[in-house]
């Protein structure tokens, strides 16, 4: 008996030890590679269309394309750098800046707007004057995701280029290519020359094309982006009264010796504390938590019907330092392609693979709940869906009306483990008559070992 139940104790451990090693290979997979299983063929894509020559070089447009489903860049916006291939120098822009000027001593007359061998460029602010605009730009650096607003996920400046070459064999392509939205994450890849872009007239009865255009694609790396993960998921159900939170030091912990490392709530001085925190505006400023992740997303199994079965979802900010503008929730559960009903959220789905329709993605109404305020009363965003049942499928055992994954603003967010979810009272008495069934039949083996 002793064998039989050591063997059977022993394969479940294997069993659990498997799962959990493969669980934490896939998340460390997911997160150190530049790419995104949920969004393929997501990415950047920076083109330079030459547009006419200088005496000395040339004049270009550059624009910036999102091309990813919901990975938008928010405030304080993008930062684009590169490297001269010779000793280039930009002579003017329009619909962006340079960060510096650099050294332009050796020119007398008509000083360049920057000399520097490494430029760094930023977008120009809304509001600036009609003069230094171009079409698409000016928009504070802020891209907005390709799925949820097309229109605004697209960046443009014009760049004029002296001591370069002057006809198509002459010009040398910018090297070392870096895209900082705001902070790192992005990895640039080199230019390569692509066919000439084609533009058609404003009355389409004619098009031009672009001199000569190269491209250059970034894509995005979360583990590179940040340490730590930035959300977190807890979950709860009617029909347990369980409620799992997010792992303990999910993003964190809190530091006994450092007290600012995290806000209470509570405190009298909240709004003094938060002002002097004296930390930059991209470093998260959290409340306490046993978590201490800046977003929390709450999925709550709320009823089940017939042939329905209602969640609700919350999104909570617990960063005093930050508000989401035009956030997203992307949520990965197979019952979404019978979605039936959605309450104060817009919704798309996303078909990253044929045939598989499991991925949606979630972001509020204009001018309702498409702002995520900071931490507070107002810090939360919730909403209501509805799913069709498919019997072939559907069960509250083992998890299964809980997601796969969740995403907020295009980071992977933390789930609990699989054995903390609130179970089903039906699952539990088949775990319960499972595990007395075991006990029987050893009992039974050992009684039969007795009597020979």
């Amino acid at each position: 008996m002793k064998s039989i139940l050591l063997s059977t104790i022993g394969s479940r451990s294997v069993f659990v030890v498997l799962l959990f090693l493969l669980i934490s290979c896939s998340t460390l997979f997911t997160s150190t590679e530049a790419y995104d299983p949920l969004d393929p063929n997501g990415n950047i894509t920076i083109k330079w269309d030459v547009m006419g020559w200088n005496p000395d070089g040339y004049i270009a447009i550059v624009t910036m394309y999102n091309f990813q489903q919901y990975r938008h860049i928010q405030e304080p916006g993008w930062t684009l750098g590169w490297t001269w291939a010779k000793k280039e120098v930009i002579w003017n822009m329009m619909g962006s800046q340079t960060t510096e000027q650099g050294d332009c001593s050796k020119f007398k007359a008509g000083i360049p707007h920057c000399c520097k061998k490494d430029p760094t460029v930023v977008d120009l602010l809304p509001g600036t004057p009609y003069n230094q605009q171009i079409a698409n730009c000016c928009k504070g650096g802020i891209l907005n995701s390709w799925a949820q607003d097309p229109s605004n996920a697209v960046s443009s400046f014009q760049i004029s280029v002296g001591s370069a070459g002057t006809t198509n064999k002459t010009v040398k392509l910018p090297r070392n290519f870096t895209l900082r939205a705001p902070g790192p994450g992005y990895t640039c890849g080199p230019a390569k020359i692509v066919r000439p872009t084609q533009f058609i007239t404003t009355d389409k009865r004619r098009v031009t094309q672009a001199l000569m255009t190269w491209n250059v694609t970034c894509t995005y790396s979360q583990f590179l982006a940040q340490k730590t993960p930035t959300c977190c998921v807890s979950l709860s159900s009617f029909y347990n009264d369980t409620i799992v939170d997010c792992p303990t030091c999910t993003c964190g912990c809190q530091n006994k010796t450092q007290p600012d490392s995290c806000v209470n709530p509570d405190s009298p001085h909240l709004s003094s504390v938060v002002s002097a925190s004296g930390k930059p505006i991209n470093t998260p400023l959290v409340q306490c938590t046993s978590h201490m992740c800046p977003i929390r997303v709450h999925w709550h199994v709320k009823l089940n019907y017939k042939e329905y079965w209602r969640i609700k979802v919350t999104i909570t900010n617990f960063n005093y330092r930050m508000n989401y503008s035009q956030w997203n929730l992307v949520v990965q559960h197979p019952n979404f392609d019978n979605l039936t009903q959605l309450f104060s959220f817009k919704y798309k789905s996303l078909n990253p693979y044929e045939g598989l329709n499991d991925t949606a993605m979630l972001w509020g109404v204009k001018f309702y709940n498409d702002f995520l305020s900071s931490a507070g009363s107002l810090g939360n965003v919730q909403s209501e869906i509805l799913f069709r049942k498919d019997k072939s499928t559907f069960t509250f055992d083992k998890g299964w009306a809980f997601p796969r994954r969740i995403y907020f603003n295009g980071d992977n967010c933390v789930m609990p483990p699989p054995d903390a979810y609130p179970w089903s009272p039906n699952a539990t008495s088949k775990l319960v008559f499972s595990l007395l069934s075991t006990v029987i039949a050893t009992l039974a083996s050992l009684f039969v070992l007795l009597l020979n």
